[in-house]
């Protein structure tokens, strides 16, 4: 095979991983101006091992060791385009990628408020309501119900029209429910709202997070997919907020004002979605080739129709998109079942679906006045204010999460972050179980319960929140994306419909004596988390099937390569705990990659 293009010698080390290589060295011949197609775009073929290093031999000047790499093609396009992300291209995509950001923020924002205005006097009066009970589970629940019907047209729509049209279609019904909500006279009238604006909040789920993992640039997918949940938290921060301030107002507006608020991101959303481009991947599934070219290379190649990140992105989506086809059965979701491999997946998805909304969150989102209440702090504007400052502190450390799951791992943030729930819950029911009385007027007792409960609101929001959505996106292949985020929905409207209906009842008979639950399940997600769960980062959307198509994906995604970039190009030397020593002033192997 022929030599690769020549590395320019370079100082940096390479010893942390692709991170440090992308500011490291730079391959030259990454010019282009020829037009793309199936037949010169980047050849990756599988390789045996070629040769290994003696860890105790000394690399020369021109030789870097890169330790360990999930994927040695996706690295090497990395360390030949060494994408920047501060150029004009890549602030006109967080243009658009925040676009799609703000379907989550509608979800943020409505996840937050009606903890908010479940504690406010005013709507308590207005509809007859109570903080708990089942009337007040109705309220909470028929949002889920309305989730779990927009679940199975989400998928369709957005592989049908398209990622766009599916954010446009999802904001349009939210701003209606907005109005029915909003303008509500009785108690129906507003379950009705609640009902609709679940069902819009579907469509966003699938269409937004889709967008973001298919538009983002490979080398920062991680960085910018966990964002998109993040901004879960800004509506979150922005419907506590509004609450805080309106709480003392007399009149209905104090909950009606929030509750009109909400159409604001939604507006953001409709006005501006069809601006944004279509993702590349949906333009080739439906024989736009060009069109995906062109978004490629502006987005990701930086202009260069030849860059070595568009020439692999391009022929991977035609290897998995054309050759293996798309899926326009929009009825049919066997595919997401009928094989091993399908059904691995599934696990993932369906996994995280329920870790990420039965953890303890649940309660702490829907209910944390209530906890409050359990320990004493009984007055309104109070529990208002933890709500709201939680929220914050919960966004920022959800942004910190996003900047570490690229250089961790998916799978080792989520098993650290639920071993941690496990010893805050623990200590949470110890210390309800001694303070959450009546009686008790122990304020630094309660205060250390606060103060754990904002732990686990952090810990969770750091490890679970940048993940939410990023991991079951990339563990589904583009065939099945859209319905798989679909399904992921179904499962998180049953998951939520347990947390806002049942925890509100469970809550209301045994108080305090609900932890015991999440200590419970939390040890059981650990278990599940390391015998099933996949390492996706590192690759792109493509390479990452490559996992789920070994007998054991777990294994496989453990797995590192271990390449050597010489002044020649980079040879591979083999997966890690292969290697035998080997002198380096032998002829190394002339088979790159």
């Amino acid at each position: 095979m022929a030599k690769g293009p020549a590395v320019e010698e370079s100082t940096t080390s390479c010893d942390n991983g692709v991170e440090d290589c992308i500011s490291g060295p730079r391959m030259s011949g990454a010019s282009g101006g020829d037009d793309i197609s199936s037949k010169n775009t980047f050849e990756m073929p599988q390789y045996s091992q070629t040769g290994s290093l003696s860890s105790f031999t000394p690399l020369s000047k021109d030789q870097q060791y890169i330790r360990t790499v999930a994927h040695v093609g996706f690295t090497k396009a990395l360390l030949a385009q060494k994408p920047s992300p501060w150029t004009k291209s890549m602030f006109k995509l967080y243009c658009y990628l925040f676009v799609a950001f703000l379907n989550s923020c509608i979800n943020g924002y409505d996840g937050s408020i009606m903890a908010g205005i479940n504690a406010m006097s005013t709507y308590q009066r207005y509809f007859n309501m109570k903080t708990t009970g089942s009337s007040t589970g109705i309220v909470f629940a028929v949002y889920s119900i309305g989730h779990f019907f927009g679940c199975f047209i989400c998928g369709p729509l957005s592989d049908s029209w398209g990622r766009r049209w599916g954010m446009f279609s999802g904001a349009l019904t939210v701003i209606i429910g907005t109005c029915v909500q909003a303008l509500s006279m009785t108690h129906a009238w507003f379950i009705c709202g609640r009902f609709i604006l679940g069902l819009g909040a579907a469509i966003l789920t699938t269409a937004g997070p889709v967008y973001v993992a298919e538009m983002a640039h490979p080398a920062w997918r991680g960085i910018h997919t966990g964002l998109y949940n993040t901004f879960y938290g800004v509506g979150g921060i922005a419907a506590t907020w509004t609450m805080y301030q309106t709480r003392n107002w007399a009149s209905t507006l104090s909950w009606r004002l929030p509750i009109w608020l909400q159409a604001v991101a939604s507006g953001g959303v409709l006005l501006m979605c069809l601006f944004c481009p279509e993702t590349p991947r949906w333009l080739v599934s439906n024989d736009r080739n060009e069109e995906a070219i062109q978004v490629l290379t502006i987005y990701h190649g930086d202009g260069n129709r030849k860059s070595p990140i568009v020439l692999l992105s391009y022929k991977e989506m035609l290897e998995e998109i054309v050759l293996s086809g798309s899926d326009k059965r929009w009825w049919d979701y066997s595919e997401l079942f009928n094989s091993t491999n399908a059904r691995w997946r599934m696990v993932c998805v369906a996994g995280m679906a329920f870790f990420g909304q039965w953890s303890g969150n649940g309660a702490v989102t829907h209910f944390l006045p209530v906890l409050l209440d359990n320990i004493g702090i009984k007055d309104e504007a109070t529990q208002l204010l933890h709500n709201a400052i939680l929220t914050a502190v919960s966004f920022g450390a959800a942004v910190a999460g996003c900047f570490l799951v690229d250089r961790v791992g998916r799978r080792m943030v989520l098993m650290i972050g639920t071993s941690l729930f496990i010893v805050w819950w623990t200590i949470i029911t110890i210390l309800v179980s001694h303070f959450g009385k009546q009686s008790n007027t122990n304020t630094m007792g309660s205060g250390a319960t606060i103060a754990f409960i904002y732990l686990f609101g952090i810990t969770f929001s750091f490890s679970y929140t940048p993940l939410q959505v990023l991991y079951p996106v990339e563990c589904l292949k583009y065939e099945t994306r859209a319905k798989g985020m679909g399904m992921f929905d179904f499962f998180t409207s049953v998951a939520v419909l347990f947390n806002s209906y049942g925890i509100a009842v469970i809550i209301d008979k045994i108080s305090w004596g609900f932890c015991f639950i999440y200590i419970a399940w939390d040890i059981f997600e650990l278990i599940i988390i390391y015998l099933f769960f996949v390492e996706t980062h590192s690759r792109t959307l493509e390479e990452i099937n490559e996992i789920f198509k070994d007998p054991m994906p777990r294994n496989k995604s453990l797995q590192k390569h271990v390449i050597l970039v010489t002044q020649n190009g980079i040879l591979y030397q083999g997966l890690e705990g292969d290697q035998h020593e080997q002198n380096l002033e032998s002829p190394l192997p002339e088979r790159q990659f």
